[in-house]
């Protein structure tokens, strides 16, 4: 059973300003909460074309649409493939681009795939190392751990882990992998365990968590396929169409940011200069300027969702 709990989101699809008879993507199916609420606001002239890489996802999500499935269009493939997705669904198109009137992203790994310790994206279930969202993908956290060298191990744990003491818990790694192949998440943790110093563990949250996460970043290459989601997204977005990113750590977040700030930028031409030449054009513009996070209620009823942070664009041209 894919249990789930839906982040923002009566405040992510309020972001989407749905209208009956339009189009949208939701680019992380997941648990369907989003698709369910998006499908249930449409009418039978609407769409919803939703997309996951997890088979797992895409079975629970035919059953939890079933009463709308006269609107929606399920989709195995990875949103970095978003524009792709898009012609084959036979969205209608102006100059060889697909057009839709909303976008949604929500971002990580979902509560099932953490909960299932067999896919081996959690410290706290012994199974085997894995971590791939796409059960065909070819690379898992396993060949990370055992066959990368040191030097690129500390680098993601530091890079997608935001963790300080990555050369440390990369060498426990290399350490082990000496003696006999590091096979499971239980063995995995204790390894990070051992690399980030006593009085560090004792702060923050289980010491094998930014670890954890540097690796299933790595193995589902996930800030590379937002990044090319998100510049696609835009594009693909009619006039006055909105894209919704809910995000839950910094790395994800400062990418959104980023990117739409990209969108965003306004003639940076003196104001005495007749005409503009710096050729910059207002693309998107925020729907608020700071991000939207969980209410109190939400907090407690659904932990997880402490670090969500949801950003809304709107595209003008």
């Amino acid at each position: 059973m894919f249990h789930h709990i839906t982040v923002l989101k009566e405040e992510s699809v309020e972001g989407l300003h749905i209208r009956p008879d339009g189009i949208y993507v939701d680019c992380t199916l997941g648990g369907a909460g989003h698709s369910e609420r998006i499908a249930s606001m449409l009418t039978e002239s609407g769409r919803l074309i939703a997309l996951d890489q997890d088979d797992w996802a895409l079975e629970n999500a035919k059953s939890r649409l079933a009463p709308y499935m006269d609107r929606v269009t399920l989709i195995k493939k990875n949103f970095r493939h978003l524009e792709e997705a898009l012609l084959e669904a036979d969205v209608p198109q102006c100059d060889g681009v697909p057009l839709v009137d909303g976008i949604l992203f929500d971002l990580g790994v979902s509560s099932p795939q953490l909960d299932e310790g067999e896919r081996g994206f959690s410290y706290n279930h012994d199974a085997p190392l894995d971590m791939r969202m796409d059960q065909n993908a070819e690379l898992t956290a396993h060949e990370i751990v055992n066959e990368w060298p040191e030097a690129d191990i500390a680098r993601i744990l530091f890079e997608y882990g935001e963790e300080k003491f990555a050369r440390r818990i990369a060498r426990e790694m290399v350490t082990a992998r000496a003696k006999h192949p590091i096979e499971t998440t239980g063995e995995l943790a204790e390894l990070v365990k051992a690399g980030i110093p006593a009085a560090a563990r004792r702060t923050g949250g289980h010491p094998a968590k930014r670890s954890f996460q540097a690796l299933r970043i790595a193995v589902n290459d996930e800030l590379g396929a937002f990044e090319d989601a998100l510049h696609q997204a835009v594009r693909c977005l009619k006039r006055e169409g909105r894209v919704a990113v809910i995000t839950f750590h910094s790395l994800e977040d400062r990418i959104c940011k980023r990117i739409m700030n990209s969108y965003v930028g306004k003639c940076q031409c003196p104001p005495d200069l007749p005409m503009c030449a710096c050729g910059k054009t207002e693309i998107l513009t925020f729907i608020k300027r700071k991000p939207i996070v969980p209410g109190e209620e939400e907090l407690t009823l659904n932990p997880r969702s402490r670090s969500a942070k949801l950003r809304v664009a709107e595209k003008m041209i």
